[in-house]
């Protein structure tokens, strides 16, 4: 029994890039806004419980962390430092338990 041929791609056969793609690259269309020092965020509940900063605190997040706005004060690493508009300590929380309050 004889095989039959893979059929033939239409791509060119040069591995070099198209100068297109590299002069534009195509944006993300998801792609949020990243946090930055003074973005004003929110805790993301689903983010947030179960996390390791949910188990070194109280369990039930409180209502001003969900509701917002905390503002950035600084970012180091993966972690933002958060000043909440009400008399509570600042807090240290992951990037990818944030997200933009509006």
């Amino acid at each position: 029994m004889a095989e039959t041929p893979a059929p033939a791609s239409s791509a060119p056969t040069n591995s070099a890039p198209d100068a297109d793609s590299k002069a534009n690259p195509a944006p993300s269309p998801a792609a949020p806004a990243p946090l930055k020092k003074g973005s004003l965020v929110r805790v993301s509940k689903a983010a947030y419980l179960g996390s390791l900063e949910a188990q070194a605190s109280d369990p039930v997040p409180p209502d001003y962390m969900l509701e917002g706005p905390g503002e950035i004060l600084a970012v180091k690493g993966d972690y933002a430092q958060l000043r909440w508009n009400r008399p509570v300590p600042d807090s240290w929380l992951r990037l990818d338990q944030l997200v933009a309050a509006g």
